[in-house]
This record gives C-alpha cells, structure tokens and sequence, in this order.
C-alpha cells in the first residue's frame, strides 16, 4: 500500500488500539458460532420481496443491512426491525426499481452473500462496509460555502494538477457544499503519492474554497484501500459543519405552519418512560436511499435502533424507531431531543435535489469534467448535486442544476448547453416534482397511527404486554 501523507486522514476510520483489536476478534468468534441466517421469501407478500436477517447483534448491524440493500438499488417499501438482547431480527419488504419484486437469481446471490455469514465474519464494527470493489486511488474530502461556479473551480485546479477524477459525488445543503473525490495520476493511473503535491494540491483547493471569505472551508486527502461509504462520509461531513443549524433566518410562527402545510419534513421525539425508550417518528415524501438516511444519522450520533417500523408504499414515508443511547439509557434532556430533529430533518432534506437532471453519458477522457462544469458556468448554471463514476472507458455522471439565483432554468439556456457539450451524450429530465399540498390531522395522530403498527408487531413478538 502506497505511503500515506504525514497530515492525511484516514476516512474509513481503521486502526485501533489493542484493546479494539480484541474486540473484533471476539466479534468474529461470536458472529462464527452464531452465523447471520439471511432469506429471500418470494412467497409471502404478493407485491415485494421479503429479505430477512437474523443475526447476533452489534452497534451498526441495522446500518450494515439497510447500506447494503440501498447500494443494490432495492427500494425497501416496508420494514420490520428488533434487536433487544444481542440479537437482532430485521424484515424488509424490498422491490427493483422498477417496483418489482426480486426473482433475478444473479441479484438474489448478492443479498445472500453480502448479508451473509462469511461477509459479516470479515466486518469489523468500526468501519463502515461498501460493497463496491475497493481499489487505489487518493480520496480528497472538500467542505465549504456553496456558490456558483464552485465545481468549475474545482476540477480546473485538479486537471491543472494533472489529476483524473475516477469518481466523485457532490451534496450541496444550507448554503454549505461538501464532496468527496476519488482521484488517480493522469499518465500512471496509479494514487498520488508525492507528499509536495498533496500538498500543493490541498492548498490550492482551500484557496478556491476560500475564495468566498468563508473561513471553516477545509480540503483533506487520503491514500487508502478502505474508505467510510461515500454517502456516509457525506452526512457526517455536514454533519460536523453543523449545516442543520444553518440556512437562514428564523421562521416565524405563520411561515413555519406554512412551509409544513407544502410537504415540510415533519420529525418529533417523544419520550416512552413506561418502556424505557425515546420514540422517534419522521413523516417526509418517500423517495430512494431515505431509510438509509435516517438509520445512517441515527448510528453516527451513536444511538441504537432497538424496534422500529418503515411504511413507504405510497407517495409519503412513514418511520418509527425506539432508540436508546449506547448505554441504553433514553434521551432526557429537551436540548439533546431537538438536536436529534434538527439532524435527521437535515439528513433527509441534504438529498432532496432540486433542479433540473441533466445525465451525461460518453466516453471518458482527461479532463473531461473539468470542460462540462465550466460550460455550465458560463451558462450561468449553478450545480447543486453531482454523482460521477466511471463503468470502464465510459464516464455516467448525474448533475442537477438550478439558475445561478437558485431559480429553474430556462429551456433556451439548457439547448445552449446542451448545444456545447453535445445533445447526444447529454440528457435532460426534469426531476422538479409538483409539491401538493398533504392534508394530515397533525403530528401526534401521525404518531399515535406508526405506532399502533408498530406495537402490534412488537407485541406478536412478545416484546410488549400490550399493544393498547
């Protein structure tokens, strides 16, 4: 494995001290005498496919199955969730993306191995696992105040640098943007490994982050073989900008009833005393990776999921979740229990792109990001959320653009652009959903609805007395 740079991070959050080493060990021992019973029942339910886990329980086990299901682009309708005790019993209700239920064998397979025994046995609980092949390439980590034109300054300095971008994915949220950026050396396809480039590298990024006057704007590179699941990395990069605290003034009472009544997140957090828990209730619009999201903000604040119950089969989402902390004590104070809403209403709110989709798919060549984002700029195009990979020799990258005032764009402005870059390897879909007004009797009947389900599967479990 190439040197690592003497102020580069690890981002998968590796090594440890004896003590931890220890621990996996006997993670590793318990998870070989009790292996993960996982199955795929396409009998059950008429309309999804049911994946079932059975398994010894760790911190983060709940995070693992829902990453891996998410990263198989399965969209999970339903969900069941327990873990008192060290076990834990997960039931998910999953379809393709096309809302089918699951009968490719090749897709069936990866379920079973990736949840399976011999794939958990290799876990450590103190990395986050992906199932997309690892390879070498150096990962920088750019944080900072968003604006227009930013990506385009970005990767001009990075092919200046003669670096080429292998795959990256951009979240911009409150004002704030942050990115994660695989990178190799154009002319030896290998990671960078000169320190005084590095170096040169990160100082020129945080000129150009800086350039806005925002002085918490931070660039970090790392060499590494195992990095944190980049759309973690992503939340717990604005996540510890504290994004959830920023993005303007303060609602008055009248516009905060207003922006709920037009399909506002809605998160409340209740104490259980007589059970020992805090339950927490989220209602939003239903969309991919949401689960994902919540679960993935849950574990990072180091919260354990021990029940919960997801309903997503229409246009909205429903999730209740019993949490405790790690000492398995429920949320007291009044502070801790709006923290928690204001991070999972970011959470949520950090993937909800808005603006036009425009899907560039060609051959890949150096330099090639660098061009597409400054044509944007000089159409005035501002980049609100970018996914860029590279299958080979070809480049499927994603982009959503709004107007540099964060207005829609204009069709003329978008034939322009597509003009330059050409109109055959770029594609238009307009992702802006019409946002209707949802009509609901308020959060607490929400609350008192999620949670009749849900105790009712809790007490067919035996966990509760009663479900009344």
């Amino acid at each position: 494995m190439a040197p690592k740079p003497t102020d580069s991070q690890t981002l998968g959050g590796g090594g440890g001290s004896p003590h931890t080493e220890v621990e996996d060990e006997y993670e590793k021992l318990v998870i070989k005498m009790n292996p993960p019973r996982v199955t795929v029942d396409n009998t059950s339910d008429m309309a999804a496919t049911l994946v079932k886990v059975d398994s010894v329980n760790k911190f983060g086990s709940l995070l693992e199955v829902v990453q891996v299901l998410t990263d198989l682009k399965l969209t999970i309708r339903r969900a069941y969730i327990s873990s008192d005790g060290e076990w834990f019993m997960d039931v998910f209700h999953v379809v393709d993306r096309e809302g089918n239920k699951i009968y490719d064998g090749e897709v069936i397979d990866r379920i079973e191995e990736s949840l399976g025994a011999k794939s958990f046995s290799l876990r450590s609980a103190t990395r986050s696992v992906s199932i997309q092949a690892t390879a070498e390439y150096t990962c920088i980590e750019l944080l900072g105040q968003d604006r227009p034109g930013l990506l385009s300054e970005i990767f001009a300095v990075l092919v200046n640098l003669e670096c080429n971008v292998v795959g990256a994915e951009v979240w911009t949220h409150s004002l704030r943007m942050a990115s994660v950026i695989y990178l190799t050396d154009e002319s030896t396809g290998t990671p960078i490994e000169d320190p005084d480039r590095l170096n040169t590298m990160k100082r020129l990024l945080r000129f150009v982050l800086k350039g806005s006057g925002d002085k918490r704007s931070t660039a970090r590179t790392a060499i590494s073989e195992e990095v944190t699941h980049i759309e973690r990395r992503l939340h717990q990069l604005m996540c510890a900008d504290r994004d959830c605290a920023l993005g303007g003034s303060k609602c008055s009472d009248e516009e905060e009833a207003e922006q709920s009544e037009t399909n506002k997140t809605v998160v409340t957090v209740e104490s259980c005393v007589e059970k020992g828990y805090t339950v927490v209730n989220v209602r939003c619009n239903d969309r991919p990776k949401l689960l994902f999201d919540a679960v993935c903000t849950l574990t990072d604040m180091e919260y354990v999921v021990f029940h919960g119950t997801v309903i997503a089969e229409g246009p909205e989402a429903y999730q209740e979740f019993y949490i405790r902390h790690l000492d398995e004590s429920p949320i007291i104070s009044e502070a801790e229990g709006r923290r928690l809403v204001h991070s999972l209403e970011a959470a949520i709110e950090r993937r909800n792109t808005e603006g036009i989709r425009l899907e560039l798919c060609c051959e890949d060549r150096f330099g090639l990001l660098s061009d597409v984002t400054r044509i944007f700029r000089e159409n005035g195009l501002s980049v609100t959320h970018a996914e860029v990979s590279t299958r080979g020799a070809q480049a499927v990258n994603v982009f959503y653009v709004m107007d540099a005032t964060g207005g829609p764009v204009e069709s003329q402005t978008i034939e322009a652009v597509r003009n330059k870059i050409g109109e055959k390897i770029l594609h238009v879909r307009d992702d802006l959903k019409s946002k209707s007004p949802t009509k609901d009797s308020g959060s607490s009947s929400f609350g008192n609805m999620i949670r009749s389900r849900s105790e009712k599967f809790l007490y067919n479990l035996g966990l509760i007395r009663s479900c009344s």
